[in-house]
C-alpha cells in the first residue's frame, strides 16, 4: 500500500471496499486507486477530482477544513 499525502492510496490489486452501507465493490486491477480526498465521482475510486481543488500558484490554500455533508459531491 502506498500513501500520497495528496493525493490516493494505491494498493496492490484485486481490492475488494467495503462501502458505509456494507455493500462491497471489487476492483481486479493489478494497482487500484482508492479516494481519500471524496470528490471523485467515481468512489471509492479515485477519479484525479483532487488535482482540480490544488490551487493555483500564487493563491492562498483553501481553509483546510472538511466540507460538511451537504457540501459533498453525491456518490454514484
Amino acid at each position: 500500500m502506498v500513501v500520497n499525502r495528496e493525493g490516493p492510496i494505491l494498493v496492490e490489486g484485486p481490492v475488494e471496499v467495503v462501502g458505509d452501507d456494507g455493500t462491497t465493490i471489487r476492483s481486479d486491477r493489478f494497482v487500484v486507486a482508492i479516494c481519500t480526498c471524496r470528490r471523485s465521482r467515481a468512489y471509492p475510486w479515485c477519479d484525479t477530482s483532487h488535482r482540480r481543488r490544488k490551487p493555483a500558484e500564487g493563491r492562498p490554500d483553501d481553509d483546510g477544513r472538511q466540507p460538511e455533508e451537504s457540501e459533498e459531491e453525491p456518490r454514484p
